[in-house]
């Protein structure tokens, strides 16, 4: 199979934060082991009630179950690439779905990411890559975060690449080695609270901004165990639910104050990761909270680079498109050193029936 250069991928990503499906069709070129890349079209689907229900929930299931879901899933995302692909004259040659994380506890062994790429490729009729973290659990590794990759081929430039997603995670070039990690959760905990005000979110950080600090629920948030523990680490949401939120349940405060509090326990713990006077690349939805970002700020005092819509909310998707082409070409798309596994490898289930 010849594999274009220029290339054009449709990139898919679901994250924790259940906030939708992005879908982003890029083209990528490669140049001597250079790469640069164009956005051509974006998307982001809203999960409907039902599917927000079932992917919620799914750790409830049954093995069986599970499977029947992950072959349903995978039919959905095929038919929104293809709705979203269609009508437009570019020839895509590869579909890569990140699919969404139902289970990852590392530590065990254990990664499970739903969305059937059989079924994409099916439907779509499009050679797909899927299943990107199993591979590097099995050589012991830590399966996330994955996107490291893409920041040192495609923004290298920075001193540090920062998403606020479901949770805050982390990439930077030491010794000449790419490092990465996972540092605490961000909309994961706080878009719950915000629900409760009957916000899907809370604007601009305004809620949280309105109310004050409680020093002894954060001072034990930060006490946590995994923020001692060095890196390569990740988080999922069973740590959420063991570690994180009994924590938070604990302390009877308004949504007001558990949200105060919870920016400046985040912003404490980016803060203690990040070197001032350093450029740092912020991407993710949590971009857009004014409040979360003041805080960060006046504890990095680095140099804050906020691209565009497209980077914010789309990068991700992006790089899973970049993971999947490379790993088409058969070419490393998983660092040890930002998982700590017994050696880089080549990730992804490529299907092309």
């Amino acid at each position: 199979m010849e594999i274009l250069n220029p290339i054009n991928v449709l990139g898919i990503m679901s994250g924790t934060s259940l906030d939708g499906i992005d879908l982003v069709l890029c083209r990528f070129t490669e140049n001597k082991g250079k790469w640069n890349f164009q956005i051509l079209s974006c998307e982001t689907v809203m999960y409907t009630g039902k599917w927000l229900d079932l992917l919620s929930k799914a750790y409830e299931l049954s093995p069986e179950e599970l499977n029947t879901l992950d072959i349903e899933f995978g039919k959905y995302i095929g038919q929104l690439a293809l709705k979203f692909l269609e009508g437009s004259s570019l020839e895509v040659q590869l579909i890569s779905s990140h699919g969404h994380t139902i289970f990852h506890e590392p530590d065990k062994g254990i990664t499970f990411q739903l969305g059937c790429g059989e079924e994409i490729n099916r439907i779509t009729g499009k050679i797909t890559v899927s299943d990107f973290r199993k591979t590097d659990v099995e050589l012991g590794g830590q399966g996330a975060p994955l996107v490291p990759v893409g920041d040192e081929l495609l923004f290298n430039e920075y001193d540090y690449c920062l998403n606020l997603g479901g949770f805050a995670n982390i990439s930077f070039t030491k010794k000449g080695n790419r490092y990465a990690f996972d540092i605490c959760p961000v909309n994961t905990v706080l878009n719950p609270l915000a629900q409760i005000s009957g916000y899907p979110f809370d604007p601009e950080g305004n809620i949280g901004r309105s109310g004050q600090l409680n020093t002894p629920l954060l001072n034990r948030l930060n006490q946590i165990s995994y923020y001692k523990k060095t890196y390569p680490k990740s988080l999922g949401k069973e740590w959420l639910l063991r570690e994180f939120q009994p924590v938070l349940n604990e302390y009877k405060l308004s949504v007001k104050d558990k949200l105060k509090t919870l920016y400046e326990h985040i912003a404490q713990q980016i803060g203690s990761v990040i070197e001032t006077n350093k450029s740092v690349f912020v991407t993710g939805g949590g971009t857009y909270n004014a409040y979360l970002l003041e805080r960060i700020e006046e504890f990095c005092q680095g140099k804050f680079l906020i691209p565009g819509n497209e980077f914010i909310e789309y990068k991700e998707a992006l790089v899973f498109g970049l993971l999947g082409l490379l790993r088409l070409r058969n070419e490393i798309n998983c660092f040890a050193t930002v998982t700590g596994a017994k050696k880089d490898s080549i990730c992804g289930t490529i299907y092309s029936g």
